[in-house]
């Protein structure tokens, strides 16, 4: 049974998020205790958020990203107009050329 290994790049935005978050708490003067009771969560979790541990679930940050007014920043993540690899690919399966147009039945003609 092998452990599943994050990307070293993984964590590293994982952790760049933290420290995003830590420093828009701080901004706001706000505590740990703070944050966390508008966000609804353990302030334990909300420490290990801002640690960067990979293992706090995404709900966590969304909340704790609404509870500072950042939640509308989360309109850019992963959207699909911005998404030129995928546009790319689904350009490319695209067919070349408009298939004949198929002649319908007149059988139901009135």
């Amino acid at each position: 049974m092998s452990k599943f290994e994050i990307p070293v790049e993984v964590t590293q935005r994982i952790a760049q998020l933290g420290q995003r978050i830590r420093v828009a708490r701080i901004r706001r003067g706000w505590s740990l205790a703070d944050l966390a009771t508008k966000a609804g969560i353990n302030r334990n979790t909300l420490t290990a958020l801002e640690q960067g541990k990979p293992g706090t679930a995404i709900g966590v940050c969304i909340a704790v990203l609404w509870a500072l007014g950042l939640d509308k920043s989360l309109e850019a993540v992963a959207d699909p107009d911005t998404d030129l690899h995928g546009k790319a690919l689904e350009a490319f399966r695209r067919p070349t050329r408009a298939g004949k147009s198929r002649k319908t039945s007149d059988d139901y003609d009135f």
